[in-house]
């Protein structure tokens, strides 16, 4: 028969001790103390309740050193209580002046009885203080000072306004530089400017790191304009475009970062515009230099257009489409030779995106300038759409939302 042998075999616990006693069992690896008998844990038990009886009868037990306290409705007298040092003041104890008499006490007083008191004296009319027409005519009325407007220096014809100066220098726009004067966050020559302020070109101009700060904190929204908005205040039952600047309509894709709040309504206001049958990129802004910088008079920033067009005028063969309709030396009129109000227009790049659709890039944005400039070539314009201001692109900024211009971005 064959014997199964069992390799790294543990040898089996010890069940008893050296004395010959069982041993407890084990209840981990490493537990060396021994278990403690019922004999020895009831002699424990009985050690602790008699030490806590103890201890509570001590408590229980009266202070010997303190003094019985009063019964209920008794008074303490202070001059009696141990440790307490007798005063006049501690125990009530006054002692009367030689020249007053004693004072009866209180339940002996004479109370006069209701109508026997001494009358009042008479006063006469309440006069209102808050109206110097209610105060007697002999009085030394004086009259109250006109209140003044802050202090401005209009004197010195030598100069530029400061505000003018500050937006030249495009430090600020004129209004902000107006707000920094008076909080006074500007200094010329290291004195405090004032409202009105003239100052010469070669003064040295100062700007508070506090305007800096709340230049900062300025915000411009980029908003993709549908078709039956107008760029700025409502007009014939039209709302405006910036009705849309609310959270829920925000791209969900906005890469600036910035949290909304509500401060970023205030002084929002478009910097350009659009029809209100055209469509694409329209610029809000709170800051006066990016508004400057985009319609000012010197602005020279890029608008690109892509703009649909179809033929009117004058007969063309049927199914010629507008690109092969139109002539290059009018083609090149659109890029530079037309005249609007009597003043030459700026010099323009106007190409064609496909068979119906141009692509204008303007500099400059007369009053509708783009549909009047097709219709002194023949052109009508059937739809319009802005793309691109200066570097910032529409992108794919959905119609109808809008995002805020992101710290890096620059027109």
């Amino acid at each position: 028969m064959a014997t199964l042998t069992l390799k790294n075999k543990k040898p089996a616990a010890k069940t008893r001790t050296a004395d010959g006693e069982k041993r407890g069992p084990l209840r981990g690896k490493g537990v060396s103390k021994p278990r403690t008998t019922l004999a020895k844990a009831q002699a424990e038990r009985a050690e602790r309740q008699a030490q806590f009886e103890q201890r509570n009868s001590e408590r229980s037990a009266p202070a010997r050193d303190k003094p019985p306290r009063p019964e209920r409705g008794e008074r303490f007298d202070r001059a009696d209580r141990p440790g307490r040092p007798t005063s006049p003041k501690a125990s009530g104890f006054r002692p009367e002046s030689p020249d007053r008499p004693a004072r009866p006490p209180r339940g002996d007083r004479p109370v006069a009885p209701y109508g026997d008191a001494p009358p009042r004296p008479e006063r006469g009319p309440r006069v209102d203080q808050r109206r110097a027409s209610n105060r007697p005519l002999d009085a030394d009325v004086r009259p109250l000072a006109p209140r003044r407007a802050p202090m401005r220096e209009t004197e010195s014809s030598d100069g530029e306004r400061l505000s003018k100066r500050m937006s030249e220098l495009k430090l600020a726009s004129r209004r902000e530089a107006d707000e920094w004067i008076a909080a006074g966050w500007v200094r010329v020559d290291g004195q405090v400017a004032v409202l009105g302020q003239r100052v010469g070109p070669d003064a040295r101009i100062e700007i508070d790191p506090a305007a800096r700060q709340a230049q900062s904190q300025l915000v411009t929204v980029l908003l993709h304009k549908p078709i039956g908005y107008v760029s700025g205040q409502a007009e014939d039952g039209y709302e405006p475009a910036v009705v849309l600047f609310q959270p829920e309509n925000r791209w969900k894709d906005d890469p600036s970062g910035i949290k909304p709040h509500p401060n970023h309504h205030r002084h929002l206001a478009p910097a350009g515009r659009l029809d209100i049958d055209s469509t694409g990129l329209l610029v809000l802004t709170q800051d006066g230099r990016i508004a400057k910088a985009l319609i000012g008079d010197d602005s020279d920033i890029e608008k690109e257009y892509l703009v649909r067009v179809e033929f009117v005028g004058h007969e063309v063969p049927e199914g010629t489409l507008p690109n092969a309709a139109l002539t290059p030396d009018k083609l090149a009129l659109l890029n530079h030779g037309l005249s609007l109000d009597g003043e030459a227009l700026k010099p323009a790049k106007v190409s064609w995106q496909n068979e119906q659709q141009l692509r204008f890039v303007l500099r400059e944005g007369k009053k509708r300038q783009i549909r009047r400039m097709c219709e002194l070539v023949g052109l009508k314009v059937v739809g319009l759409k802005r793309v691109r201001i200066g570097r910032i692109p529409l992108g794919h900024l959905p119609a109808g939302q809008w995002r805020y211009l992101a710290p890096w971005e620059r027109f």
